[in-house]
C-alpha cells in the first residue's frame, strides 16, 4: 500500500498553489480545527478525536530514508510508521482503555505544539489542504527520558464551514530516520 499524499497535496507540496491569505475565514477555521484537537489529544480524548475524523480517513507517517545522495525529504514509499483507516484508528483508540494497552502503561504525557499554518483551497466546497508543522514533547512515568518528535503535517480538512469540521486524511513526515523514541503508541 502507497504512502503518498493525495495528488492536489501533492501539487500543493510542488508549489503548485498559492496559499489563503491569514484573514481568509477557511484559513482561520483550519488553524483552529488543528489547534482543537492538539488539545484533544493531549487531554488523553481520544473518543472526541475520533469523533473528528472522516469515516474515509487515511492516516499516514511514511518512514523517511537517508543515504547518500539521497534528497533530505525523500520517504520510503512503500512502509510506513502507520498507514491507517476511520477502522484502525478506532480500534487503537478503543484499546487504549483496556489492560493491552502496553505501550502506554503508564500513558504518555503529552504536549502538541502545531505551528506554521498554510491552507490551500481545493476544487471540493468546505474542503482545505493545510500544511503545519509540529513538535510533540512525549513523557512517559519517572524513569524514562521525555522524546520530542518533530514532523511536517499534510492534511485535508472537511466541512470547514459547518457544525462538525472533520480530519480527512493526514500525511505525518516526521524529521529524523530514526525515531528516538521507545514506541510510537501516540498520534502525531
Amino acid at each position: 500500500m502507497s504512502v503518498r499524499a493525495p495528488e492536489d497535496a501533492q501539487a500543493i507540496a510542488n508549489g503548485g498553489a498559492a496559499p489563503l491569505p491569514y484573514s481568509d475565514p477557511a484559513h482561520q477555521a483550519a488553524a483552529q480545527f488543528l489547534v482543537e484537537e492538539a488539545h484533544v489529544l493531549d487531554r488523553r480524548d481520544f473518543a472526541t478525536w475520533v469523533e473528528m475524523l472522516a469515516p474515509d480517513i487515511r492516516y499516514r507517517v511514511p518512514v523517511r530514508a537517508t543515504a547518500a545522495g539521497m534528497s533530505p525529504d525523500n520517504e520510503n514509499q512503500e512502509m510506513g510508521h502507520f498507514d491507517e483507516d476511520h477502522f484502525s484508528l478506532r480500534k487503537r483508540v478503543e484499546r487504549f482503555s483496556t489492560e493491552h494497552a502496553w505501550a502506554e502503561d503508564p500513558p504518555s504525557r503529552t504536549r502538541r505544539f502545531v505551528t506554521n499554518f498554510r491552507s490551500f483551497a481545493t476544487a471540493a466546497e468546505g474542503e482545505v489542504v493545510v500544511e503545519s508543522c509540529l513538535l510533540l514533547y512525549r513523557s512517559r512515568g519517572d524513569a524514562l527520558e521525555p522524546a520530542l518528535i518533530s514532523a511536517a503535517r499534510t492534511d485535508r480538512l472537511r466541512g470547514l464551514g459547518g457544525e462538525r469540521p472533520q480530519l480527512a486524511s493526514r500525511l505525518a513526515t516526521v524529521d529524523d530516520s530514526v525515531l528516538r523514541t521507545p514506541n510510537l503508541a501516540v498520534f502525531i
